[in-house]
């Protein structure tokens, strides 16, 4: 199966790179991260669009036949215009869809309010990628339990700096007197094409302008050390942190659709 979305083929590339199997069934993709089993878009399926309405209940059959120990149940569509057709057959099965706004830089410019009381850096040390863990379990959605987010998170940290160890890109941080304020990943996911990850700032500390500097200290590390000349970022069109990314030069290509269902209290 050839990938056409953007968003999905950088997203392959750098879960293959930490260890994630995908395995091609022709007309699917399945994904499948036994390294981080609680991982939602680790594991599984990308189709190669959006189904009828009356094949909704064959793939999840699929999904469930896959991964038959997951309690959640995650299903991409490749694509670039993010259309669903009937949302409805989702809905009824307890999915939501959801669509995100893939983006693209080849240059980027400072942020408007640019941040100049943090120290950004990459993530070196055991402490930091400790405070990385505590900071992605701080802005996890309420939907999810806290231990089961912090394994989660755990076995996340370790494959980014796995990643980087070896060379693929950096974790990057906006540090405040030692503490972890803001964080993403950069990682090469092709000749040329680097892509973004996890752009998390703890709750209490956003509109400070930190992401928006840490963004912009990214970008040139990925232009100046990893040989990119286009960077992806996707986010969500309705979170006011898009509005960073354009501000500092990335703008709208494509929109990535997905489906999925949470397991109740458990996971990311």
């Amino acid at each position: 199966m050839d990938v056409t979305s953007l968003g999905y083929r950088t997203d392959l590339a750098l879960l293959q790179l930490g260890g994630t199997q995908v395995e091609d069934r022709g007309g699917h993709l399945v994904v499948r991260s036994p390294h981080n089993p609680t991982h939602w878009w680790g594991n599984f399926l990308l189709l190669q669009h959006a189904p009828q309405a009356q094949d909704t209940d064959v793939w999840l059959d699929r999904f469930t036949a896959e991964f038959p120990d997951a309690t959640h149940v995650a299903l991409g569509f490749d694509g670039v215009d993010g259309r669903v057709g009937d949302a409805a057959a989702f809905t009824e099965h307890g999915l939501r869809v959801e669509t995100a706004t893939v983006m693209t830089a080849t240059a980027v410019r400072a942020p408007p309010r640019p941040n100049r009381d943090a120290t950004y850096r990459l993530l070196r040390s055991d402490d930091d990628w400790a405070q990385s863990v505590e900071l992605r379990v701080a802005c996890r959605d309420d939907e999810h339990d806290e231990e089961a987010y912090r394994e989660f998170s755990r076995r996340k940290a370790a494959t980014n700096r796995a990643l980087a160890d070896a060379g693929h890109g950096g974790w990057f941080g906006a540090f405040v007197d030692g503490r972890l304020l803001s964080q993403m990943g950069l990682y090469a996911a092709s000749p040329g094409l680097a892509r973004f990850q996890s752009v998390e700032t703890h709750p209490e500390e956003r509109g400070r302008g930190l992401a928006g500097s840490l963004v912009h200290h990214v970008s040139r590390y990925g232009f100046d050390e990893v040989g990119a000349t286009t960077l992806v970022m996707v986010a969500d069109p309705d979170y006011l942190a898009i509005r960073v990314y354009r501000s500092v030069g990335f703008t709208d290509v494509e929109s990535q659709l997905q489906a999925e269902r949470p397991p109740e209290g458990a996971g990311p």
